[in-house]
């Protein structure tokens, strides 16, 4: 069946692509889809810093079953967080949602903490700047 004959395949890859770009043009140039590589699949989307990111655009939203998936593909990735980037209806990509469980979560959170603290110990208006910057950003 080709792409275009199963309209679910054609909005989830639409869903990536335009995820991807909106990522590229924010984030990291280098992003990229991924290719599909079975039990060892590494996410949908590479180049979300530190993440593995599984991708999805469905009408049902089943938020469980994404991030067991999104942490496996962590894994596979070699990445220290999986998340899930769900697409919000009717809505644009700036408008959808990164999704991680609690523990996740509070993992990332503990680590920029603990970066952030380093980079103050070391270059305290390097922080300053940076901390500024960030607080402004739409």
């Amino acid at each position: 069946m080709s792409e275009t004959a199963n309209p679910s395949k054609a909005k989830g890859t639409a869903w990536e692509s335009a995820w991807t770009a909106y990522v590229r043009d924010h984030h990291n140039p280098a992003a990229h889809r991924n290719v599909q590589m079975g039990r060892l699949d590494i996410g949908d989307v590479s180049g979300y810093y530190l993440h593995a990111s599984e991708l999805k655009a469905e009408k049902t939203i089943t938020l469980s079953d994404y991030i067991a998936q999104a942490n496996r593909e962590a894994v596979n990735a070699g990445e220290p967080f999986g998340c899930a980037v769900v697409k919000r209806r009717m809505k644009g990509v700036a408008d959808g949602y990164v999704v991680r469980d609690v523990a996740t979560d509070v993992r990332l959170m503990n680590r920029m903490q603990e970066m952030e603290g380093a980079l103050q110990d070391v270059a305290f208006d390097r922080w300053y700047a940076l901390d500024k910057q960030h607080r402004e950003a739409p």
